[in-house]
């Protein structure tokens, strides 16, 4: 699971840092302001893609999810790509746990 969901945040660092100059044409912000915000999104997907490992970057990565909703409202044509990101980290999470069960469960009969 930990490694699907660190895929798709770095793919949707990628998307988030994207969103800057979208955020300047079409929000009409500042280049500071988008910047700040939609940079910020990015460099923390960066880092917590790399923190996956860790029970607390899961959760944190689980709140990125939530900011780049939330960073929808401000710039209203990113509410759609934060919505297929949402759905791509819930499939990431239920379809990672099923995987990891198929191992666990190929390990024991192995082990058996």
């Amino acid at each position: 699971m930990r490694t699907v969901c660190a895929v798709v945040l770095a793919f949707e660092a990628i998307v988030l840092g994207l969103a800057v100059p979208v955020a300047i044409q079409l929000g009409g912000h500042a280049p500071g302001f988008a910047g700040a915000v939609w940079g910020g999104l990015a460099l923390a997907a960066l880092v917590l893609a790399a923190l996956q490992r860790f029970t607390w970057g899961f959760y944190a990565a689980c709140a990125l999810q939530v900011a780049f909703l939330l960073s929808g409202f401000v710039v209203p044509g990113l509410i759609s790509l934060g919505i297929v990101f949402v759905g791509l980290w819930i499939a990431g999470v239920v379809l990672g746990r099923r995987v990891e069960a198929a191992q666990q469960a190929f390990h024991d009969t192995e082990s058996a």
